[in-house]
Order: structure tokens, then C-alpha cells, then sequence
């Protein structure tokens, strides 16, 4: 049985539990184990279903436990005592607390419901869904938030089909929460506009810079900071990718982890010949130019893109994901998406599903273009 199945019938058995007490309260009052002091199993109905279920579930129960008292008061001829009147005003006050508890938690749950919502309409404002072909190429995305119930973070990705190749981008802004999420928004919406137009990588990645400047300087004029900002505090790694009709890769990296190209079953690290520091600290690059990085990309080969959450998680032992060795392991196994499946499994197994951080992917594989294709103009 899958996680997801057995969830589910855990859950069905929960809301099940409550109208299964009351009925076996009124069975043993009516059977010869009557003697057997049920009372107190009454009470805990209504609070048990105020666990599972709304206000209509926690109401029946609620008149299911009034209806089994007076049943039993009734058959054993107890009415006017006070063990039945101090059962029914237990059953009384755990009823409107039951009740109260249940409207209180469907609300919080609507509202949850609704943030979720507004967040899944954020992340496809900020990351587009990953086109699944482009031309002679195929990619496929995957994201995973660290935060439990969110759905978006620093991690950034898009692909673009442009006049000059396929190009991406794979980054990560440093931080967490809303700071990070518009910094990588600013990030964003610089490369996909820069990369239609500035027909150099270097040109969209300091286009990308200087959008993250501006979106910093905004940052200072909400806070109205007396002093500016911490610049080891505010940085965004991120790699260009670029893939032209030639069978290669050119990539720029700004203190980005390196691509892994798998070729022939093997996933090499592609690394940059000049380490660059991220953006937003130029001040480190000084006169140094953003080189150009090219790759052999031949038809068949994969290529993975990934932040920092893929490499750096941990298992209970501090032991780091050998992402190259997974990503090795398949490279037989079928489509892009397929392949994002896997390697999400193997990293939250790896974890025991405890992510220290998010982590986005981006994995594109060159195929053999036919001859009534033809490069975008």
C-alpha cells in the first residue's frame, strides 16, 4: 500500500472511531454486559470527531451521544439519579467545546486552503512552467520547497526559446521567505528579457546584476535603512546555459554549482575554468571578464542544472547526496520528467524526506533535429 493509501485509511478510520464507540456503548447497555459502566465513553465521541470533521460530522456525533444516553437511561431505568445527570452535563460541556474546537479548525483550514492557493498563483507568476520542447531540444523542471506547505522560495529557473538558442537559467538567492522570493523575481524578469535581446551570455548575466541592484536599493527605500545593506547578505548565484544549433553547450557560471552533463551513462561536473563570485558582489570580480564556457552537447546527451538543496542535503549520518551518481544511474530511464521523479525519490529518501533546503532542477536533452525543422528566426 502506497503512503498516500494508507494515509487515506487512517484517515476514514479516525472519522469512523467516534460513531463506532457509541455503538459499541449501546450494545453493551443493551446486552447482558450491561452491567459494565459505559458513562464515560460518551463524552469522548464528540471530541473525537472534532479531530477529523466539520461542524456537521461534529454534530452528529454530538446528537448520536445524546441519543445513546437517554436510549440507555431509559433501558436501565436510571433516570433521576445523579451518575446520569453528571454524564449528560459532561457530554453537555465537551459537546459545545467539541463544536466550538471544529468551526475554529475548518476556518484556520479554509484559510490555509486559500494561502496555498495565493502561493501556487505566485509560483507561476515567478516560475513558469518548463516548456517541454523547444526545437531539437527537451527539458522538464522539478521544485522542491524545504518549508513544509510551501510552494515557492530563492530557488529560480526558466527556459527560453530566443533568437540566439535555447537559453536558461538556474539560480538561487540567498535567504528565505519573501526577501528571497523577489529577489529572485527581479533576477527573473531581467533574463527573460535580456535573453531575446542581448545576443552575448555575459550582457544577460550583467543585466540580471543589475536588476538584483535595483531590486536591493528598493529593499533599502522600504526599510529606509540608515545604513545600506550588508552586500554578503544580499547575493544571487546563478548559471546561463545556452544552446545553439551546433551540437554544443555554452555556459556562464557567477558562484553557481556546475552543470552535469551525462554522456554515454557517465555525469561529468562541467566545471568553469575562472570561479566568479555571485551576484551582487562585483566588487569581488573587479576587472575580470565573464568567460564563456563551451561544451561538447551532442544528441542524446542530458544536461542537469540544480541549486545547492540537491548537493548539499544530508542523511541522519552528515553523509552529502552523490546527485552524479544518481543522476548516473538513469541515464536509461526514459523521459525528463521521469527522470526528475527519480531523482526527487533518491534525495528524499536520502534525507528521510527532512530537506535543510529548496532545490529546484532543470534537465534538457539534445535530440537529432529532422530536416523539416528548422531554427527559430
Amino acid at each position: 500500500m502506497s503512503p498516500v493509501s494508507s494515509s487515506r485509511s487512517l484517515f476514514a478510520l479516525a472519522r469512523a472511531l467516534p460513531f463506532a464507540l457509541l455503538l459499541a456503548v449501546l450494545t453493551i447497555e443493551l446486552s447482558p454486559f450491561s452491567f459494565l459502566y459505559t458513562g464515560p465513553l460518551l463524552s469522548p465521541a464528540p471530541a473525537l470527531a472534532a479531530v477529523t470533521m466539520g461542524p456537521a460530522g461534529t454534530g452528529s456525533a454530538i446528537l448520536m451521544a445524546g441519543v445513546v444516553s437517554t436510549i440507555t437511561a431509559t433501558h436501565n431505568h436510571a433516570w433521576g439519579s445523579q451518575q446520569v445527570y453528571a454524564n449528560l452535563l459532561a457530554l453537555l460541556v465537551v459537546s459545545v467545546a467539541s463544536l466550538a474546537t471544529s468551526i475554529a479548525r475548518v476556518r484556520k483550514e479554509q484559510e490555509l486552503a486559500k494561502v496555498r492557493r495565493i502561493s501556487q498563483v505566485s509560483q507561476d507568476v515567478v516560475l513558469h512552467p518548463v516548456p517541454a520542447r523547444l526545437n531539437d531540444v527537451t527539458a522538464a523542471g522539478l521544485y522542491l520547497a524545504a518549508e513544509a506547505g510551501a510552494r515557492i522560495g530563492g530557488d529560480l529557473y526558466e527556459v527560453l526559446d530566443t533568437p540566439f538558442g535555447i537559453r536558461i537559467i538556474v539560480g538561487d538567492a540567498q535567504g528565505k521567505g519573501l526577501p528571497a522570493v523577489r529577489t529572485a523575481a527581479a533576477v527573473l524578469g531581467a533574463f527573460r528579457e535580456a535573453a531575446h535581446y542581448e545576443p552575448e551570455l555575459p550582457e544577460v548575466m550583467r543585466r540580471c546584476e543589475a536588476a538584483l541592484h535595483r531590486e536591493l536599493s528598493r529593499a533599502r527605500g522600504d526599510q529606509e535603512a540608515a545604513e545600506p545593506l550588508d552586500p554578503t547578505e544580499q547575493f544571487v548565484t546563478a548559471v546561463l546555459a545556452q544552446v545553439p544549433d551546433t551540437p554544443v553547450v555554452d555556459l556562464v557560471s557567477r558562484g553557481h554549482h556546475p552543470p552535469l552533463l551525462l554522456h554515454r551513462s557517465e555525469a561529468d561536473a562541467l566545471e568553469t575554468s575562472c570561479p566568479l563570485p555571485p551576484l551582487g558582489l562585483e566588487e569581488f570580480l573587479g576587472s575580470h571578464p565573464m568567460p564563456v564556457q563551451t561544451h561538447p552537447f551532442e544528441p542524446g546527451d542530458r544536461l542537469l542544472l540544480y541549486t545547492d538543496g540537491a548537493v548539499e542535503a544530508r542523511d541522519p549520518a552528515g553523509n552529502f547526496f552523490d546527485l552524479p551518481a544518481h543522476l548516473a544511474q538513469l541515464s536509461e530511464d526514459g523521459p525528463l520528467g521521469k527522470v526528475l521523479d527519480r531523482l526527487r525519490a533518491f534525495l528524499l529518501d536520502h534525507t528521510r524526506g527532512n530537506l535543510a533546503d529548496d532545490t529546484a532542477m532543470i534537465i534538457i536533452e539534445r535530440h537529432t533535429r529532422h530536416s523539416s525543422e528548422r531554427a527559430p528566426s
